[in-house]
């Protein structure tokens, strides 16, 4: 009898085993809370780098649409869209019909139960239809636009449904000869222009400093004005674009501002709205602005990376939303650091979005396994995404160490790759991919596997954020490589995030911002702090209003010339120190008057 019982007890166990096993095998990774700019996402070589042999992945102009709930990214010449239910987890997908010269600077908008999709053209052009755009089901709402005069467009197109008149609206550009434009459409004859198309405005670099051509601003060449977007809040019509070029660090989001959708327009004294000239993902210009659904605002954008190409780039997000006067805002502040998953209606100007976990790698000492010719190691620290390092071989092994010089508490970790003599100019699923593993250590004898890529399923992660289950206290990170398509294993920058065991830096003791006699520029000096990794310099148009924020390294000069300031209007500023454990309280606010 006991033998048989202990048969039984025993099948019975181990069916229990089993089943758990196979339970927490289907079990999902544990659910990541948050993101980080760089977005995650597999950005696609494109079949126009064919043209000069240059391969490398890119991705800009981005629109985000909430349809239904759920998300759909389009993004210029990447063969197809993304869709995600919570802006996290982003699946690519491939469409029925779709142009054959692909989507450029696409224009979408979701109203009732369809999403319209349309690309930037210079020639009669369809306006395509979905409504089931999660299953890449696309049909031809009409057959083509109406021809606009050569060079004229639409190029940068962006399509609005006013919810309130139930009247459909076009507006765009990308030029620096011609203005913005717009025009209604006319819904009876399925969205073809109605009457004649209006100039609605011209970039005036001459009173609006940020719209200066050139990094920093220090160009004298036209700029470029593009990427028309339009968003109505309370009353109001936003028509917002992109500046001054999409090359430079200072690329941004502006504003006009109307009662009516076809102007008269004002222009908003405190533009640009969306400005991230420093750290690593620079540049926010040429996006949209969309609510989630819990009524937060975002606005995307595009952030340069000019490596292989000029406009080889990165897409970006911000927490954006209007403040209690309507002033348009974009909150970039630490804006390439991760931040929380919205999951609720946030208050204020998105910072409870920020996790307050610290950039814990700057300038940090790197080991490499190998390094091709003089592809230093040290780049991978550097903050600067056009420096890198490249192993002798793409093989698996490859490792890079970096010691963080003390014992921090390591939280999630940026991997972002660079295409450095590529060969690839498909997106095969089953040959572009990345894979890696990342280990940590106290003493740099003993190593612990903090995270895997070869567990999870293969998708291809040039810009890979990996948030970490639990916090993991280590000085030494390490990169070990598994695989990449390109034919050279190229990495631009590993940033490591998370928190230091020790103070937050002092404010700076003095800080200084001079109005120069041409009022678009400001001279900035502040004291440096000794234990400071960077400041962030903070400014607008009152007190309350400091939603502009320029990032600078501890290492770096403590003056700088401003060049974004608009004619005829005050200004004030403040700064604040940050290092690897927190982040200082904010200087006394200096009020800045334009000279007369």
């Amino acid at each position: 009898m006991y033998p048989i019982i202990n048969k039984i007890m025993l099948l019975r166990i181990f069916g229990i085993f089993i089943g758990l096993t196979l339970m927490l095998s289907a079990m999902p990774a544990i659910a990541q809370s948050t993101y980080c700019n760089p977005m995650d996402i597999d950005y696609k070589y494109n079949f126009e780098q064919l043209n000069d042999n240059i391969s490398y992945r890119s991705g800009a102009d981005p629109v985000i649409i909430n349809h239904k709930g759920e998300y759909f990214l389009f993004v210029t010449i990447s063969g197809g869209y993304w869709h995600s239910k919570d802006m996290l987890n982003w699946k690519y997908l491939t469409a029925n019909r779709w142009p054959f010269e692909d989507m450029c600077a696409p224009a979408a908008v979701s109203v009732r139960d369809t999403l319209f999709l349309f690309q930037s053209t210079f020639e009669s052009r369809p306006i395509l239809y979905s409504v089931a755009p999660e299953k890449g089901i696309w049909e031809f709402y009409n057959r083509w636009t109406p021809r606009l005069p050569k060079d004229i467009g639409p190029w940068d197109p962006a399509l609005f449904h006013d919810p309130d008149t139930d009247k459909w609206y076009m507006y765009w550009g990308s030029s620096n000869v011609y203005p913005i434009f717009g025009s209604e459409l006319d819904y009876s004859k399925r969205l073809a222009f109605k009457g004649q198309y209006q100039s609605l405005f011209w970039l005036n670099q001459y009173e609006h400093g940020w719209e200066r051509f050139g990094p920093n601003h220090s160009d004298p060449f036209k700029p470029f004005t593009e990427g028309a977007w339009m968003t109505k809040h309370k009353g109001k019509y936003y028509l917002q674009y992109g500046a001054p070029g999409t090359e430079y660090n200072v690329y941004a989001n502006g504003t006009y501002v109307s009662d009516q959708p076809l102007g008269p327009f004002t222009y908003a004294t405190y533009n640009p709205v969306s400005y991230k000239p420093g750290g690593f993902a620079t540049g926010a210009g040429h996006g949209n602005t969309f609510q989630d659904n819990f009524g937060n605002y975002w606005n995307t954008g595009t952030s340069w990376i000019g490596l292989n190409w000029a406009m080889e780039r990165r897409i970006v997000r911000y927490a954006a939303g209007f403040d209690k006067d309507g002033q348009m805002f974009a909150n970039t502040r630490f804006g390439d650091f991760p931040h929380k998953i919205t999951t609720k209606t946030w208050t204020g100007k998105g910072d409870e979005l920020f996790t307050g976990w610290m950039l814990l790698s700057y300038k940090k000492p790197v080991t490499a396994s190998s390094t091709l010719d003089t592809m230093s190691a040290q780049k991978v620290t550097d903050e600067n995404p056009r420096t890198f390092w490249a192993a002798k071989q793409n093989k698996p092994g490859e490792t890079l160490t970096i010691d963080l010089q003390s014992e921090q508490e390591v939280k999630a970790i940026q991997v972002n790759y660079t295409d450095y003599k590529s060969d690839i100019f498909d997106n095969k699923p089953e040959k572009v991919y990345t894979q890696f593993k990342i280990w940590t250590s106290k003493d740099g004898k003993k190593w612990d596997l903090a995270s895997d890529l070869t567990k999870e399923p293969k998708r291809d992660r040039p810009c890979a954020y990996i948030e970490l289950p639990a916090p993991v206290r280590a000085r030494y990170v390490r990169y070990e490589h598994v695989y990449v398509a390109s034919p050279k294993l190229a990495i631009s920058e590993i940033r490591i995030f998370g928190n230091g065991f020790g103070k937050a830096p002092q404010t700076p003791a003095t800080f200084t911002a001079i109005r120069q006699k041409d009022a678009r520029n400001a001279d900035l000096k502040w004291e440096k702090v000794p234990e400071a990794t960077g400041y962030n310099v903070l400014w607008g148009i009152a007190p309350d209003k400091l939603y502009q924020t320029y990032q600078f390294w501890n290492d770096e000069p403590n003056t700088f010339e401003l060049r974004a300031l608009n004619v005829g209007v005050p200004y004030y500023f403040a700064i604040e120190a940050f290092n690897e454990n927190g982040v200082s309280a904010a200087s006394k606010v200096v009020a800045v008057q334009q000279c007369f």
